[in-house]
């Protein structure tokens, strides 16, 4: 019983206790690191549920982030004919949604042809996919404003009974709302692997021979987690440009994709829990060094603090922990059994 209440304890400790301190740029860092938890989250279900490592996974997170900034917009496109298409600004909710649908449509594509490779070949492809994507927004000037970058982007709204329809300008707003999506997309999340879907990824995962030969259509489970995941990195986009409201070139960049990897990896990958705890201890700790260290010597700590989980902890900090906790109560029920052995002796 306690430990299903945990998970919501930590939601109710999330929601109150950055809002009690009231501290702006508190706000700011957690919806910031918040966003990249759950483009990490979705990171997982393909490297910690599959196995498959996609080092070009910021490609979704910038087609949600770039399609919800230009339906927000509106746009024109010169499609070669007498009259260009325009489409006017949208709704900013259905903004957020067509950058999720365009991700996972994308995620679709990448995942029927990706998964005819496996291994280095299938990181190849990711990654050059996630460059076309940024040599795309880079030079398609007439679209994407190229280096330039699309700004004034409408931030999202909300129904409030006593206020009616308010934009999201307020960082506590921003806060809620992206905890509110990152609960969602956990429950997505844990829905799905401990579904039968889930248990066939595992198993591909563990032995992918062993599965095809019980009759485990591989490349279709593979695509339903890439599209899963792509929609959810373009959740994560899309929040980020109605957040940051400007997006250019460089949410495509390759450290961002490395990011993700650090939290899956550190905080376990293959688990729930893994990327929030991740994401929290490595999307925080630059901040903390910031008011202690130089830039070089900050970088140094972070490296070091990494590379010490990882030597250490190699499953990562989450299954390290339950591990701990389980060898703990075998000690304890030994400990227990011993004693009414003796007593009865």
């Amino acid at each position: 019983m306690t430990a299903r209440l945990l998970p919501w304890l930590f939601v109710l400790v999330m929601a109150v206790g950055p809002l009690w301190l009231g501290d702006q740029y508190i706000l700011y860092v957690l919806t910031s690191t918040g966003i990249f938890i759950i483009g990490a989250m979705s990171l997982n279900l393909l490297l910690g549920y599959t196995g498959q490592l996609s080092l070009g996974h910021i490609a979704f997170f910038g087609i949600g982030a770039y399609t919800s900034a230009l339906l927000s917009l509106g746009f024109d496109l010169d499609l070669g004919g007498a009259e260009p298409f325009v489409l006017g600004p949208q709704p900013v909710w259905v903004a957020f949604l067509g950058g999720i649908l365009v991700a996972a449509l994308f995620g679709f594509l990448i995942g029927k042809l990706a998964f005819r490779v496996r291994g280095a070949y299938f990181v190849i492809v990711t990654i050059s996919f996630a460059q076309v994507m940024r040599m795309v927004a880079l030079n398609w000037v007439d679209l994407t404003e190229g280096p330039m970058a699309l700004n004034n982007i409408p931030p999202l709204s909300v129904w409030l009974p006593w206020d009616g329809v308010i934009p999201l300008y307020r960082k506590e707003y921003n806060y809620l709302l992206v905890l509110a999506v990152a609960v969602v997309c956990f429950l997505v999340i844990q829905r799905l692997v401990q579904s039968r879907v889930g248990r066939a990824l595992v198993a591909l995962r563990e032995n992918e021979s062993l599965a095809r030969s019980v009759g485990i259509d591989v490349t279709r489970y593979l695509v339903v987690a890439t599209v899963i995941a792509a929609g959810m990195a373009g959740a994560a986009g899309g929040l980020y440009t109605h957040y940051i409201r400007i997006v250019d070139p460089d949410v495509f960049m390759f450290i961002y994709t490395v990011t993700m990897v650090i939290m899956v990896v550190t905080g376990g990958k293959g688990t729930l829990a893994g990327p929030i705890v991740g994401g929290l201890a490595f999307g925080i700790l630059p901040e903390v060094l910031r008011e202690v260290a130089r830039p070089e010597v900050q970088w140094i700590i972070y490296g070091v603090a990494m590379i010490v989980v990882v030597f250490f902890l190699p499953q990562g900090i989450v299954p390290a922990v339950r591990n701990w906790f389980a060898g703990r109560r075998k000690r304890v029920a030994a400990t227990a059994l011993g004693l009414r052995k003796e007593t009865s002796a």
